[in-house]
C-alpha cells in the first residue's frame, strides 16, 4: 500500500499543475510533505507536478538541509553537493532546488504541506509596483479565511539558498507579529508559496490567492481596490 502523505502530496501536485488554473507550467512549481521529525518529500527537480509519480518524491533529512541557512562560506558546488547528500536514498532522484526553503517552512508550527507555484494573476501583481499593497491587505471574506489577514512579501532573490534565507526573514517577521505561521508568502518577481496542516488548506490557498489577484487586477482597472479595514479582518 502507498503511503498516504505520499499519496496526499501527488494529489496536491496533480491539482497544482492543472494546465486551465494556470498555476504550473512545465516544470514550473514545487510541493513537499512532512514525513516525521526527521523527514519530508518534495519534488525532484526537473519533474512536472502536472503528472508527478512517486518516483518523482525524493525524500530528505532534514538534519543535511537546515544548517546550510547560517553557513555563509558555502560555494555555489557545496550547496549543489549538500542537496543531493540530504537524500535517504541515494539512488533517488536530485531533489527541488527549493529543498532548503522547503524544509525550514516544513519545521513552522502546523505546517505539513508546501506549495509553490508561478499562478498567472499573481505574477502580474508581483511584477508591478503594487506587491506590497497585494500582500498586506485583504479584499474580501474567503480571502482571509483561505490565505490569512495578511501575507508575507518576500524582496526578488535568485533561487536557491539566497531564496531560502529571504523567505526565512520574511517568515520570521511574520510570526513575531502575528504570533503564526502565514498561509500565503509572495516572492517579488517570483511567484507564490503557500503551506498549511492539510494539502487542502494549502491548495485552497493557493486558489484562494490567484482569485484575489484577478479581482484586484479587475478592481485597480476601475479606481480601486477597496479595501477591508484592519477591525474587519480581525472580526474575521
Amino acid at each position: 500500500m502507498q503511503n498516504p502523505i505520499l499519496e496526499n502530496l501527488l494529489t496536491l501536485s496533480h491539482e497544482l499543475g492543472r494546465e486551465e488554473r494556470g498555476l504550473a507550467i512545465l516544470g514550473e512549481g514545487n510541493t513537499s510533505a512532512l514525513l516525521g521529525d526527521k523527514t519530508f518529500l518534495i519534488k525532484a527537480s526537473g519533474s512536472s507536478v502536472a503528472n508527478l509519480k512517486p518516483e518523482d518524491a525524493v525524500e530528505c533529512r532534514f538534519s543535511a538541509l537546515l544548517p546550510l541557512l547560517d553557513n555563509e562560506s558555502l560555494t555555489g558546488a557545496e550547496v549543489g553537493d549538500a542537496l543531493i547528500a540530504a537524500r535517504v536514498d541515494l539512488k533517488a532522484k536530485k531533489p527541488s532546488a527549493e529543498v532548503i526553503a522547503h524544509a525550514w517552512l516544513l519545521t513552522q508550527p502546523g505546517v505539513k504541506f508546501v506549495a509553490r507555484a508561478h499562478a498567472t494573476a499573481v505574477s502580474q501583481i508581483l511584477c508591478s509596483p503594487r506587491a506590497g499593497d497585494f500582500s498586506r491587505r485583504r479584499m474580501f471574506p474567503t480571502e482571509v479565511f483561505c490565505c490569512g489577514p495578511a501575507s508575507v512579501l518576500v524582496p526578488y532573490a535568485p533561487p536557491g539558498l539566497k531564496l531560502a534565507r529571504a523567505i526565512r526573514a520574511g517568515t520570521e517577521a511574520f510570526l513575531q507579529q502575528w504570533q503564526k505561521p502565514p498561509q500565503v508568502i509572495l516572492i517579488q518577481n517570483q511567484g507564490i508559496i503557500t503551506l498549511g496542516p492539510t494539502w487542502q488548506s494549502v491548495l485552497a490557498a493557493m486558489l484562494m490567492a490567484e482569485k484575489a489577484a484577478r479581482i484586484f487586477l479587475g478592481a485597480t482597472a476601475l479606481g480601486g481596490p477597496v479595501f477591508l479595514s484592519p477591525e474587519e479582518v480581525a472580526a474575521l
